[in-house]
C-alpha cells in the first residue's frame, strides 16, 4: 500500500453551520455519512477520555470523488484555544486557488469570516505571480486565498 493524503480536521463549536460555509463559499460537497462517535475505541484512539463526537466530511474541491476531505468535528465536551494567528507555530492555515482572490475573500466576508490581511501580489522566481490574502472562516481558522498568474 502506498502513502496517502486522507484529510484535514477541524474541531468547530458548531459543525453544521462551519460546513454550510465550506459549502458555500468553497463549493465544497458532503461526504456521508454524519459522523456520530463515541465508546472505548474513540476514546482510545484519540485518547480524550469520555470522547463524543459528531460531525461528517466534506469532499474539496478541484480533486475528484476520491480526494481529500475536510473533516468538521464537534465534540461534546472541548477545550478552548487561543486565537489562531498566522504566525504561530503548529499548523497555520488551510489553503484554497480560487478564480479571484477579491471575489472569494468578499464572499468569505459575507458569509461571516473576516479578513486577516489585505490583498497583495507576489512574484515568486520559476512559478509566477501569486496574488493572495489571509482570511479567517466564521470560527477564526485560517484561510489563504490564492490564484497564479504568469510572470509578465
Amino acid at each position: 500500500m502506498s502513502i496517502t493524503f486522507g484529510h484535514i480536521n477541524i474541531i468547530s463549536k458548531d459543525w453544521r453551520q462551519l460546513s454550510r460555509f465550506y459549502q458555500t463559499v468553497f463549493a465544497c460537497i458532503p461526504v456521508p455519512p454524519v459522523r456520530k462517535q463515541s465508546g472505548p475505541a474513540l476514546e482510545n484512539g484519540t485518547g480524550v477520555p469520555g470522547a463524543e463526537l459528531e460531525g461528517e466530511h466534506l469532499r474539496l474541491p478541484g480533486l475528484g470523488d476520491h480526494g481529500p476531505t475536510l473533516e468538521i468535528y464537534t465534540f461534546r465536551e472541548q477545550l478552548d484555544r487561543p486565537q489562531p494567528v498566522p504566525n504561530r507555530m503548529g499548523f497555520g492555515h488551510i489553503a484554497f486557488q480560487v478564480p479571484s482572490v477579491a471575489k472569494s475573500l468578499a464572499r468569505v466576508l459575507a458569509e461571516g469570516g473576516s479578513a486577516q490581511g489585505t490583498i497583495v501580489s507576489l512574484p515568486v522566481p520559476g512559478k509566477g505571480i501569486i496574488t493572495f490574502v489571509y482570511a479567517a472562516d466564521p470560527e477564526g481558522n485560517i484561510i489563504e486565498l490564492q490564484s497564479w498568474s504568469d510572470l509578465a
